[in-house]
């Protein structure tokens, strides 16, 4: 279908506001654009938030809890921020996190894992596993259930949703009932469709400004092979959680997360794949603006209340 009117006006206000890519830009000034895009609204009411560091493997991870109305122990979504393993923070997806919050009943806890180029892979898979495994070792810290536990994140966040997914499997746990993977970086590919098509900076992120993230974020591009990096590599995909796969129809990634939930479902993996038509990459985050954002977030949470139930 057409670009939908609401995702066509979100793309003129970006490239009014910004006006170049991630990839002309220095790391730096790529995070300070991204901040400077970051809409003026009140945040969302949540019944409780909290500021947090948890042991890392080589740092303290700083985190940031939310917690629905309840008593408690609650099911918990550990989620993993978008912005191609170099942008994002606990600012940039606090909105998402606390629309999840409240539509799912989850304490959702947001982590900051270190950032390339600083920290290449595979800092923030690592960081991104010592957290969910610290999370569930110690649930009375966050009020939660180790055994309702899922995982989640957008773009370089799916990536590392799905990793962590495959660390745990590998690693003897912790246990996962439910992988969240929106619009999911899964292969160092550019050779897809979708990215031939839609990876061409009109529909906003570009092969150009891809190629410039896995750049930052791998040491070498053999990195690119290996699964922790790109899940799609992975020999093996079964004994993985269930999974929610999100896609956006104008997306340059869009192919590469459909095969990921073909490859889970063929590997006998419960998996449930919805693509949004007429949207772009980053939808979900700009529910306010992009109706389908809303149905997707409200996707989310019946998935996330249906597997932790």
């Amino acid at each position: 279908m057409p670009l939908t009117p609401e995702s066509a006006a979100m793309l003129k206000a970006r490239a009014e506001m910004v006006g170049t890519e991630s990839y002309e830009m220095t790391p730096v000034e790529a995070r300070a654009a991204m901040a400077a895009m970051r809409p003026e609204r009140d945040p969302e009411p949540v019944a409780r938030f909290e500021n947090r560091a948890i042991p890392g493997p080589d740092c303290e991870i700083p985190v940031r809890a939310y917690w629905p109305d309840g008593d408690g122990p609650f099911a918990v979504l550990v989620y993993y921020h978008g912005g191609g393993w170099v942008i994002g923070d606990l600012e940039s997806h606090d909105h998402l996190c606390r629309s999840l919050t409240n539509l799912s009943g989850c304490c959702v806890v947001s982590i900051d894992y270190r950032l390339a180029p600083e920290a290449r892979y595979p800092a923030a898979a690592d960081d991104c596993y010592a957290a969910t495994k610290w999370i569930a070792d110690n649930p009375t810290e966050f009020n939660v259930d180790p055994a309702r536990l899922a995982v989640g994140g957008d773009s370089a966040g799916g990536n590392l949703a799905a990793v962590v997914s495959l660390m745990a499997r590998d690693r003897g746990g912790p246990e996962i009932r439910l992988q969240v993977l929106i619009y999911p970086v899964t292969d160092f590919n550019f050779a897809t469709a979708s990215y031939q098509e839609k990876g061409t900076g009109e529909f906003g992120l570009s092969e150009a400004s891809m190629r410039w993230f896995w750049d930052c974020y791998l040491k070498s591009p053999d990195e690119g092979q290996q699964p922790y990096a790109s899940p799609l590599q992975a020999d093996d995909l079964s004994g993985l959680p269930r999974a929610l796969v999100v896609t956006a129809e104008y997306d340059a990634l869009c192919d590469e997360g459909e095969a990921y939930a073909r490859r889970l479902e063929a590997a006998g993996v419960p998996t449930t794949l919805s693509r949004y038509d007429g949207v772009t990459h980053g939808f979900t985050s700009n529910a306010a603006f992009i109706p389908e954002g809303r149905q997707s977030q409200e996707q989310i949470a019946r998935e996330l209340q249906d597997a932790l139930a």
